[in-house]
C-alpha cells in the first residue's frame, strides 16, 4: 500500500488564501523537486511552479509523516526561489 497525501484543514485554508491550487499542493507533496528534513517526521517539500503570467515561484509544503500517510500541515508560495532552493 502506497502512502496517501492528506491535507489538514489549516493547509486547505492557507492554500486558498495564498492562491495555491489544491492540485498543485498535492503534486508538490507527492512528487517534490526537493525535500528537506526539518526534524524527525517533518519535512519541507518544494517545487518550482510557473504561473500563467510566466513568473516562476516556489511552492513549499510542510508535511508530517503520520503512519504511512503524508499529512500536509501548511503551504505557501514565494518568489524568492534562490533563498530556499538547495543546489545538489
Amino acid at each position: 500500500m502506497s502512502p496517501g497525501v492528506v491535507l489538514s484543514e489549516h493547509a486547505r485554508q492557507q492554500a486558498a488564501r495564498r492562491g495555491v491550487a489544491e492540485a498543485v499542493v498535492l503534486e508538490v507533496a507527492s512528487a517534490p523537486e526537493q525535500t528537506m528534513a526539518v526534524r524527525p517526521g517533518r519535512e519541507v517539500r518544494q517545487s518550482r511552479v510557473t504561473d500563467p503570467g510566466g513568473r516562476t515561484y516556489l511552492v513549499r509544503v510542510v508535511t508530517d509523516r503520520v503512519d504511512r500517510d503524508i499529512r500536509v500541515v501548511t503551504v505557501y508560495r514565494t518568489s524568492k526561489v534562490a533563498k530556499y532552493w538547495r543546489a545538489p
